[in-house]
């Protein structure tokens, strides 16, 4: 069985091992693959894995001997999964290696807004503090969250996780969800609308998937709800923002601060309006990217395969079974 890795130097820039694969078949592993060298790279395979390289209707058409996709990933949107299904390709996914670490780096996030340690270390080994009349300064206004309310747009794994620790750092925590059930599944947790938790909320973490009603869900509109001293935090997909907007509302003073770790464009194509907005934090999609959750990422991966040569896929995602 021929195994091709399309762009595997993001799970595995080098700290992990493909042994385990390798022991399934006969594995090729590609750092990135361009999507003109995609066909020429998978046309001899029956199993690709894929991260972020695109498998369109097209690319599929001509992989003829094509019989399993594993996406390297939670989200699976690289794939036309409907031309998966109609051709008998089974596709599957990564549902829930990065929980703890996304949750974790939400608050990596938000604890960076509310005291800019990274400015105020650099201030230090400026001189300023060497200089300073005084035995404490900051640069910056400092918040606590104790007492403050989060506002969580989507529970999921991640969404939840995100609510337990927000607890544990005494907020409030409203949620809106498509899914509400008649008793929050944390005692902590208050059901809302979508513009009650916007109006109310002193943080809003964003959670949910990127679907047509989800895509630009936070816009002009949505941010006018807001509290002009409330934080933005999106982990989770960059289209949720429309950037322009959030962009504007910075420099207008209509919200407080931002931090996002994804992009509408990855890698960006030219500067995001978010790149230039004030007090609006910007990192490169690592929230997934621990060793620990990089290494579950890559050892379901290995299971997924394994299930499927056993004709007993998990986490299909192409409903083909």
């Amino acid at each position: 069985m021929k195994i091709t890795v399309l762009d595997g130097f993001a799970l595995n820039p080098g700290d992990l091992k493909w042994d385990d694969l390798q022991q399934l078949g006969d594995v090729t592993v590609y750092d990135r693959t361009p999507p003109e060298l995609i066909v020429e790279r998978a046309r001899h395979s029956e199993i690709v894995l894929t991260n972020k390289t695109p498998l369109h209707k097209e690319t599929l058409a001509r992989l003829s001997k094509l019989q399993y996709v594993g996406v390297l990933a939670t989200g699976y949107d690289v794939v036309d999964v409907k031309e998966a299904a109609e051709r008998g390709i089974v596709v599957t996914n990564v549902p829930s290696y990065g929980t703890d670490s996304v949750a974790q780096y939400v608050f990596a996030l938000l604890l960076e807004l509310c005291h800019h340690v990274g400015r105020h270390d650099l201030s230090v080994k400026q001189g300023e503090w060497a200089s300073s009349p005084d035995f404490s300064y900051w640069r910056t206004p400092l918040m606590e969250l104790a007492g403050k309310t989060l506002g969580i747009i989507g529970l999921g794994r991640i969404g939840f996780r995100t609510a337990e620790i927000a607890a544990a750092f005494g907020m409030k925590v409203k949620v809106y969800t498509r899914r509400m059930q008649e008793t929050p599944p944390l005692t902590v947790i208050q059901w809302a609308s979508l513009e009650n938790l916007l109006s109310t909320s002193d943080v809003v973490s964003l959670h949910c998937p990127l679907t047509p009603e989800t895509n630009g869900m936070i816009n002009r509109s949505a941010l006018s709800r807001m509290k002009p001293t409330a934080l933005l935090i999106n982990t989770s997909r960059g289209k949720l923002l429309v950037e322009q907007d959030v962009a504007e509302a910075l420099h207008e003073g209509r919200l407080a601060g931002a931090a996002v770790d994804v992009l509408t464009v990855e890698p960006p194509q030219a500067i995001s309006a978010l790149m230039k907005a004030p007090n609006c934090l910007v990192t490169p999609h690592i929230a997934w990217a621990t060793k620990e959750a990089r290494n579950r990422l890559l050892q379901t991966a290995v299971d997924n395969v394994k299930a499927f040569l056993c004709h007993t896929p998990i986490h299909v995602v192409s409903h083909i079974y």
